[in-house]
């Protein structure tokens, strides 16, 4: 956990952990296999702070315009990071999900279908592609529907029970420039601001998408001069080394590798992005065979 967060209603840093090295470690050792075994965690984390930071989009009078931010005991945030890495290893999240897994990123998800709308093209194919926006995700998660989400993924009842602990009695205030509010359940939806959240989230959408997935193969998920042109083409080739290096398996190699029946129009062929990177790659006199080792 980085240093330098705000706290919440306890007011311990993780720099105070930090500091203490290997006694810390110990000390959380023994608590949190404490909270395992009781399934009950202090009260005092239940409490939490929310802030409001503004979207810097549409009115600044309306409350839909600021998203909420919830202020959390740090120590709860690093029990929450040993939960996530327990559900991790048993829970297994579907290749397409992009947002919130380890070494996948959304970059990855719209190089891949930026070059499938390419191959598609050149070949005369139509291609059909949904996006859905989801407004205010994590704040509409029914936690009935988590709770079953988490089951169907292989997830022991223990550690629902655990999870489900993290959310029971949980309590809040809102932060404004003229104070706090009073006290107030939260009942509804994922914590803004929790370590734990983002793989819940992208958990449930696994399960959610399911029947999605069976139908369509190719689903993807993700929960802007002179000078100017040199930054443009040194980023370019820098992504093209990082997709060379990867595995066969990763979708940016396979939808370079993919091969789509049908011929271009006749007429002047729209510009693709191998082609730019074939051109990149002659201005600075490369080749493909260097990405094994530049271009980092």
């Amino acid at each position: 956990m980085k240093s330098g967060k705000a706290v919440g209603p306890d007011n311990i840093p993780v720099e105070v952990w930090k500091c203490l090295g290997e006694a810390a470690v110990e000390f959380l050792t023994s608590l949190f296999n404490r909270v395992l075994e009781s399934e009950r965690m202090p009260e005092e984390w239940r409490r939490s702070v929310l802030v409001t930071i503004f979207k810097n989009k549409g009115d600044v009078q309306s409350c839909s315009s600021y998203r909420g931010i919830k202020l959390m005991s740090h120590t709860m945030k690093l029990w929450e990071r040993v939960v996530e890495a327990r559900l991790r290893k048993v829970v297994e999240i579907c290749e397409q999900q992009y947002g919130f897994m380890p070494r996948n990123s959304t970059t990855d998800a719209i190089f891949a279908l930026r070059i499938l709308m390419e191959k598609y093209r050149d070949g005369q194919r139509e291609l059909h592609c949904v996006f859905v926006d989801l407004e205010k995700a994590y704040d509409r998660v029914p936690r009935k529907e988590l709770w079953y989400c988490m089951r169907k993924s292989g997830v022991a009842e223990k550690y629902v029970r655990v999870v489900q602990d993290l959310y029971e009695r949980s309590r809040t205030v809102v932060r404004c420039a003229v104070g706090q509010t009073e006290q107030f359940k939260v009942e509804v939806g994922l914590h803004q601001g929790s370590a734990l959240s983002p793989f819940l989230f992208a958990t449930v959408m696994d399960q959610l998408s399911v029947e999605v997935r069976q139908e369509s193969p190719w689903t993807v998920m993700f929960a802007h001069v002179g000078h100017l042109g040199d930054k443009v083409r040194e980023a370019r080739l820098r992504w093209f080394g990082h997709v060379q290096r990867r595995e066969s398996e990763y979708i940016g190699r396979r939808m370079l590798d993919m091969e789509l029946p049908g011929r271009r129009q006749r007429e002047r062929p729209k510009r693709r992005y191998m082609d730019g990177i074939n051109e990149d790659m002659k201005l600075v006199g490369a080749s493909v065979e260097d990405s094994e080792d530049r271009w980092r």
